[in-house]
């Protein structure tokens, strides 16, 4: 576990590193043009968005191969972590009977087979579907569509007698 969070924080480091000189330059920029439009009193908020965008378009350029560096290193460390490190370390693996101790969604799902007595009363008896009552069967009905429609799958089975 402290593997994968190392890992995110490394991640959130290069997301950083990448982005915040783009982020300072645009700030630096505006704030330099907020102060030049203050002292001659030009208030046109359009006038910002070009300076901006050619001082964060050069510092992509100029650290554009430092910011792949530092995304590719960071994906071959994951690489490697995932396929080399996590493999080989027993306390990822979970035992094989895992499930059959815990019920990891036992509050948010519904188990319709539980009042059934077990799985050899379901097989000996394959035509009878197991509902715990009657209302949760599924009805099927005609699909509402135009004159005249092509039937959809249990529709078709119906008429073929399947």
């Amino acid at each position: 576990m402290e593997m994968l969070t190392e890992y995110l924080s490394k991640g959130f480091m290069v997301m950083l590193a990448i982005s915040m000189p783009c982020v300072l330059t645009a700030a630096a920029i505006g704030l330099v043009v907020g102060i030049i439009q203050a002292v001659t009193q030009v208030q046109e908020q359009t006038i910002a968005a070009a300076p901006k965008i050619f001082a964060v378009f050069l510092v992509i350029i100029i650290g554009g191969m430092g910011f792949i560096k530092l995304l590719t290193n960071l994906f071959t460390e994951g690489m490697a972590l995932a396929f080399n490190t996590v493999p080989k370390n027993d306390s990822f693996v979970l035992p094989a009977d895992y499930y059959k101790y815990t019920t990891p969604f036992e509050g948010e799902m519904k188990d319709s087979f539980r009042n059934q007595d077990d799985i050899n009363t379901l097989m000996k008896n394959p035509g009878k579907v197991p509902y715990i009552d009657k209302g949760q069967k599924i009805k099927y009905d005609t699909a509402p569509r135009a004159p005249m429609p092509k039937g959809n799958f249990v529709e078709i089975n119906k008429m073929l007698g399947r």
